[in-house]
């Protein structure tokens, strides 16, 4: 408990530095006329978005179980990532759109005044970036790659404002932009893969269903497996539930025995909620599709 409060209190931390950056960002882009620091300032409004609904979600997710939601609120967490990533995709089209036409067109831009800023920029979303980088869950994985675009976005407006305070080259400033958003695109791709996988109930890529099967037949009580189901709450807490057939009919103490024998073995499959159905070798399950 105490490292998910840590780690939705930088959340929040986050969410007020990269408000109060892209106010900075928006003037400094203004007064050095550079595309990319108001394409970042752009990033950075939908950052700033995203952080507050991250903060606002991961916060609930930590809630416990309700009679409206009985796994307790997790997936509110999944929810926050993808939020996270639309609005990403969405800013980075939109620093796209403005960015190549600026590669056939480039303006004049105050490269003096890009260095100030883009050491600010380094500076503060830097110190954003690294205290948020142990979180765990989807959401918190999706918010570290906001702020990993806001770091390397001002990397590169640092090494792109060095060479143009030394030679003339425009059409670098949007160059930038448009490297910036492909590199973030391509990771929230991959993101939004995994977390719609996990919002459609997908298996997580980390359990080997075939492994787990494996490990219950070497039950001598075990006659069967069928109607086996893997979910994931948020990405890191994995739900499953079996039916195992039984070779015969065991008292409830042998049953509970080999209950817990059977959740031992599982332990080391990465599946943190086990909800186990026996029956017997005659019985019809009575479940469609098994």
């Amino acid at each position: 408990m105490g490292q998910n409060h840590f780690n939705n209190e930088k959340i929040r931390q986050a969410f007020f530095l990269n408000l109060s950056f892209m106010l900075i960002e928006v003037i400094g882009g203004l007064i050095t006329g550079s595309l990319a620091i108001l394409s970042d300032a752009l990033h950075d409004l939908g950052d700033s978005i995203t952080l507050g609904a991250a903060w606002y979600l991961e916060r609930i997710s930590r809630k416990g179980r309700t009679a409206t939601f009985s796994y307790g609120y997790k997936r509110f967490s999944l929810l926050g990532g993808l939020i996270s990533g639309i609005v990403l995709l969405i800013g980075s089209v939109v620093v796209l759109f403005y960015a190549i036409p600026g590669l056939i067109d480039p303006k004049p831009v105050h490269a003096e005044g890009m260095l100030i800023f883009a050491v600010l920029g380094v500076i503060i979303n830097g110190y954003a970036a690294l205290s948020i980088r142990k979180g765990k869950s989807l959401n918190e994985k999706m918010i570290g790659l906001h702020l990993l675009e806001d770091v390397l976005g001002w990397v590169a407006v640092l090494v792109g404002s060095l060479f143009m305070v030394f030679f003339e080259i425009p059409w670098l400033d949007p160059l930038l932009s448009v490297f910036i958003s492909l590199f973030i695109l391509f990771h929230v791709f991959v993101n939004l893969k995994k977390n719609l996988r996990l919002l459609l109930q997908g298996t997580p890529p980390s359990i080997d269903i075939g492994k787990m099967h494996q490990t219950l037949t070497h039950f001598s009580e075990i006659r069967g497996i069928h109607d086996c189901h893997v979910w994931s709450m948020d990405g890191n807490y994995h739900v499953l539930t079996i039916h195992l057939v039984l070779c015969d009919n065991y008292d409830l103490k042998a049953l509970a025995d080999l209950k817990k024998r059977v959740r031992a073995s599982l332990a080391d499959s990465g599946v943190d909620h086990v909800t186990l159905e026996f029956e017997l070798p005659d019985e019809p399950c009575g479940l469609i599709n098994c």
